[in-house]
């Protein structure tokens, strides 16, 4: 594929869908290569000022490979708090943010497994996300096992006594299968786009296109998701209010 005119790291200096024009509190990369648990690299520089990010995106060959640029909302600049974020076979990055986080972050925390908290790594709103799905049935179910994760955010917002808001665009993966989510309480849900690639047996999802008028990019509408698994592409509804109903 040729070299993208928007690209991910031109994207990092001057986004042109994101709500942050600048993403420049760091980056990372996560890919599949001989081994079933992906490879992870993050910086807490920006996208454009790694040389080494440059070497490194023209030689890795993977079936399957993440790329995020962070404009932080939650947390400190750090590494451990870049995306993606990783456990087991599993990669997952996100766009958003919870609203009013620290007010219960703590009770999110008493949420998550002994495991899931041991494991945790940063203090972002993304990561807390991610282990929530980990401990509620990711590897059995991974759409069903987010949407329970956003449902225990929202219930603990409510809880805390304020009215959840929850922007949240994120995809996930494990290698096979890749899944990319577009939700939020609100009007203002991330933007999230795909594609598929000309000339190449795969797909492309991002937060906004990086080819220009050069190919067919489409809009995942809010409250769905996408699978691709085995080449093949579903679309259906994301519906944490449902989970909510259910475990009420």
């Amino acid at each position: 594929m040729a070299t993208p005119d928007h690209s991910l790291v031109e994207q990092s200096q001057s986004a042109a869908k994101a709500k942050t024009q600048v993403n420049g509190d760091g980056f990372g990369l996560a890919w599949y290569g001989e081994k079933p648990e992906p490879a992870l690299y993050r910086d807490t520089l920006p996208a454009w000022a790694d040389s080494n990010l440059t070497s490194i995106a023209r030689h890795v060959k993977s079936k399957t490979f993440f790329a995020h640029v962070r404009a932080s909302t939650s947390g400190s600049l750090s590494r451990d708090n870049c995306h993606p974020f990783v456990s087991g076979l599993w990669a997952f990055m996100h766009n958003g943010q919870i609203g009013d986080f620290p007010i219960f972050r703590r009770e999110l925390e008493n949420a998550l497994s002994d495991r899931s908290y041991a494991e945790r790594e940063g203090t972002t709103d993304s990561e807390l996300i991610f282990r929530l799905a980990i401990d509620n049935g990711l590897e059995a179910d991974p759409i069903g096992a987010v949407e329970t994760a956003i449902m225990i955010v929202q219930k603990t917002a409510e809880k805390a006594g304020i009215t959840p808001l929850v922007r949240f665009t994120s995809a996930i993966t494990n290698g096979d299968r890749l899944i990319a989510i577009r939700y939020a309480t609100d009007r203002f849900a991330p933007s999230m786009f795909w594609t598929k690639l000309d000339g190449a047996d795969g797909y492309c999802i991002a937060s906004e296109p990086f080819r220009d008028g050069k190919q067919e990019w489409n809009s995942i509408a809010t409250s769905r998701f996408l699978e691709i698994k085995d080449g093949n592409i579903a679309i259906g509804e994301f519906m944490p209010n449902a989970a909510m109903i259910a475990a009420a």
